[in-house]
């Protein structure tokens, strides 16, 4: 099996009603990688998933793969397959047939289609689960004979629709490496479509973050993550730390912002001006206990909260403000439920970016 590169070139997506689920969008998916498109309910990602597998036809602008535009082609004359959430497998079939199923239209004896499943099969890392019917199985198991069934076709490009999002959260962790070898041992082109920003960062060779029919980034995990270039990525992927306010002194790559906490330091990518409204986003992991930090607040502990390897904590401010800190446990108790404590953050560790929508309030978004 070998992947195919991806390629939206202006596509935008309007139904009947009028709503745009998709505006105008260019986006490149590289043939054999792992890509997801991340974002809220809603936001159009899997409009994406559904026009790239031809189940949706754009308003605008036109799909490629492997430099072949798909438009005018129908779900199964494209090199792709899809992945639902609900897996959609035959419960009275054994495991191989519905491994199988896809083949026996593509005039394959029932010796060879037995012999293509039981290789893809040992693939997912199911030999001898053959002769089971789905029924039988685990949730993880059943993940993977449809994970199985999808590459029996040689598809280009598979196309998962959050198809972990029905599975408890260990199950999850561990189908979330387990797609990832499954991607590296194929080569195929994988687009997957989710909310949950620990799926993506954890598997993706790049991600888009979308919000509102508009993909607002595109990059590696560690840019998605430590360099997000609006409000709503930098809110949306992962906890944040959020102090709203206006830039009262600018500094090249550095600035100074007024916020309901006094005057705070970060970076400055942007190069935001004074006068400027902007946030300061701070990563729990990156606020510490101690009086020692460029940016620092009298506190109280709220709470601290135990999660095996590592301890939350929820501070609230002298201003009324709540904050989340996170540390690794190191077995000690830094600072006691109910008193008072210094915490802070270094200048580098604060990103400011222009004032935008975000995803959520976060541990706090401060008034100006």
């Amino acid at each position: 099996m070998r992947g195919k590169d991806v390629r939206l070139e202006g596509v935008a997506i309007t139904y009947p009603n009028g709503f745009t689920a998709v505006q105008p969008t260019d986006l490149r998916i590289e043939a054999g990688e792992f890509f997801s498109i991340l974002g809220p309910s809603g936001c159009g990602k899997t409009t994406i998933l559904r026009a790239v597998s031809g189940f949706v036809e754009p308003s605008a602008g036109r799909i490629l793969i492997g430099d072949e535009d798909q438009r005018g082609k129908g779900p199964n004359a494209r090199p792709t397959a899809l992945i639902f959430q609900n897996l959609a497998l035959f419960p009275l079939m054994p495991v191989w047939e519905n491994v199988a199923f896809g083949l026996e239209a593509r005039g394959l004896s029932r010796r060879a289609r037995r012999d293509k499943a039981q290789e893809l099969l040992e693939l997912v890392a199911l030999p001898e689960q053959a002769d089971k019917k789905p029924g039988e199985l685990s949730g993880g198991q059943r993940q993977r004979v449809a994970i199985a069934r999808a590459l029996a076709v040689e598809p280009a490009v598979l196309l998962l629709d959050e198809p972990l999002s029905a599975l408890d959260l260990k199950l999850r962790q561990h189908m979330r490496a387990e797609l990832r070898a499954i991607q590296q041992k194929t080569g195929v082109t994988f687009i997957y479509i989710t909310h949950d920003q620990g799926e993506a960062l954890t598997m993706s060779d790049r991600v888009a973050v979308m919000n509102k029919g508009v993909i607002e980034q595109v990059g590696s995990t560690d840019d998605i993550y430590s360099a997000p270039h609006s409000a709503f990525v930098a809110s949306f992927v992962g906890e944040v730390n959020q102090f709203a306010g206006r830039i009262v002194e600018s500094f090249g790559a550095m600035a100074q912002i007024e916020t309901a906490h006094g005057r705070l330091l970060g970076r400055n990518p942007a190069r935001l001006a004074k006068g400027t409204a902007a946030i300061l986003f701070v990563r729990p992991e990156q606020v510490g206990f101690g009086a020692r930090f460029n940016n620092c607040f009298d506190a109280r502990l709220l709470r601290r909260d135990l999660e095996g390897a590592f301890v939350n904590y929820q501070i609230e401010t002298s201003t009324g403000a709540h904050l989340s800190l996170h540390q690794t446990n190191t077995g000690a108790v830094p600072v006691t439920v109910g008193e008072p404590c210094h915490v802070g953050f270094d200048s580098g560790a604060g990103l400011l970016l222009p004032e935008g929508p975000v995803a959520r309030t976060g541990a706090e978004v401060a008034a100006q």
